[in-house]
């Protein structure tokens, strides 16, 4: 069974475009050329379970298109949307911005799946999908180290309630390294299918490991690979497991 995990910027992609005529002007530009490109990316990974980050449920940008729904059709998955931001947060009432969260999709049945939002944080949003042998989470973690060490103990608290095997993925925006995750994998005993830590940001030449597939020893990872393409500011992760 193959992962895909992609944090895939709304499709806004990454260049001197995206740059032009202001820095990070292309988060308000149109999006639809980039993920036409992200689509022939994926369909040719042909995963069976993709984590998307950063997807646009449709905004402007994307002509009131859900991006999530529109790779799922072509795909023909299933798919799993929510914003990032509970609906009591401030960011709900900002326009552009309420439409940003994240998504799973699958060939696989689901056979449920939870929105849980973690206390602290302005993304607080993590996805729990429920397959036929194992549990899947979805994360995006805070860019503050503060909020990120809060949402890592309710992370710990949710995946250690779950009796199946648990797969882990998301940006974990750790910037300060790997470190950070250190007690929440000895507690968790999850382990890293990213066994030699190669990084996933920035995607023009990776230098910093944000993006992680994490998974319990259940669960054997039969390849790892991270793909340079440059349709996002990250890299994607593929896995193979068995």
């Amino acid at each position: 069974m193959r992962f895909l995990l992609y944090n895939i910027r709304y499709g806004t992609g990454i260049g001197r475009r995206f740059h032009l005529p202001v820095p990070y002007s292309g988060y308000l530009k149109r999006t639809n050329g980039n993920l036409r490109q992200i689509v022939d990316f994926v369909q040719l990974v042909n995963p069976d379970i993709i984590g998307l980050l950063e997807v646009d449920s449709g905004s402007y940008r994307t002509e009131k298109i859900n991006q999530a729904e529109a790779i799922a059709r072509e795909l023909s998955h299933y798919h799993v949307y929510q914003s990032k931001y509970p609906s009591d947060s401030v960011v709900q009432k900002v326009p552009l911005v309420n439409k940003q969260g994240n998504a799973f999709l699958t060939n696989q049945e689901i056979k449920s799946h939870t929105f849980h939002y973690f206390s602290e944080g302005v993304k607080r949003l993590v996805i729990e999908l429920e397959l036929e042998k194992f549990k899947v989470f979805l994360v995006h973690l805070s860019l503050k180290f503060r909020h990120r060490q809060y949402q890592l103990q309710e992370l710990h608290d949710l995946v250690t309630n779950v009796e199946k095997p648990v797969i882990v993925a998301g940006d974990f925006n750790v910037l300060w390294g790997d470190r950070e995750l250190e007690l929440f994998l000895a507690a968790t005993g999850l382990q890293s299918a990213n066994g030699k830590g190669e990084p996933s940001h920035p995607s023009r030449a990776p230098r910093r490991q944000l993006d992680y597939i994490f998974h319990s020893p259940e669960i054997k990872t039969t390849n790892f690979q991270i793909p340079q393409v440059k349709f996002s500011d990250h890299v994607p992760l593929v896995c193979d497991i068995g």
